[in-house]
C-alpha cells in the first residue's frame, strides 16, 4: 500500500513538472523586443514581417491608404508557493498550511507602417511590465 501511494505521488509530480516544461517551451506566437530589434528592418516586405512576427492582431490604413499593422501581446505569469505541516495529537491529525501567490503581467505593442509598395517604412514598439 505504501509503495502504491509513493508511486502515485511520484507520477503526479512527474506529470506536473512535464506540464510545466511543455508550457514554458511553447514558443508559438511569442514576440519579444529582441525579435523586433533583430528581425524588423525598414524596406523589408510584408511577407518577411509575417515570417518574423506572425500575423498581426489588427490591420488599419492611414490617411494615405497605407497599411499599418499592430501586434499587441500580453503575458501573465502566476507563481504560487505553499507549505504545510502535519501534526498528530492523541491520534487526532490535522494539517496547517500557508501560501503566497504573485502575479505579473507584461505587454508588448509593435506598430509596423508600410509604404505604397508594401515595404516597411517605419516601426515602433513599446514594452511594459507590472
Amino acid at each position: 500500500m505504501c509503495c502504491a501511494i509513493v508511486s502515485l505521488l511520484s507520477l503526479m509530480g512527474c506529470s506536473a513538472s512535464s506540464h510545466k516544461a511543455a508550457v514554458q517551451n511553447d514558443t508559438t506566437d511569442r514576440i519579444s523586443v529582441g525579435t523586433v530589434q533583430r528581425e524588423i528592418r525598414v524596406g523589408m516586405s510584408s511577407a518577411d514581417v509575417v515570417a518574423a512576427l506572425g500575423s498581426p492582431n489588427m490591420v488599419t490604413t492611414d490617411d494615405q491608404r497605407r497599411e499599418v499593422w499592430v501586434y499587441d501581446k500580453i503575458s501573465t505569469e502566476v507563481s504560487y508557493s505553499a507549505s504545510s505541516g502535519y501534526g498528530t495529537l492523541l491520534l487526532v491529525g490535522g494539517t496547517v498550511g500557508s501560501g503566497a501567490a504573485s502575479r505579473s503581467q507584461r505587454t508588448l505593442t509593435v506598430v509596423v507602417k508600410f509604404d505604397n509598395e508594401q515595404k516597411v517604412r517605419d516601426f515602433a514598439y513599446r514594452q511594459s511590465s507590472f
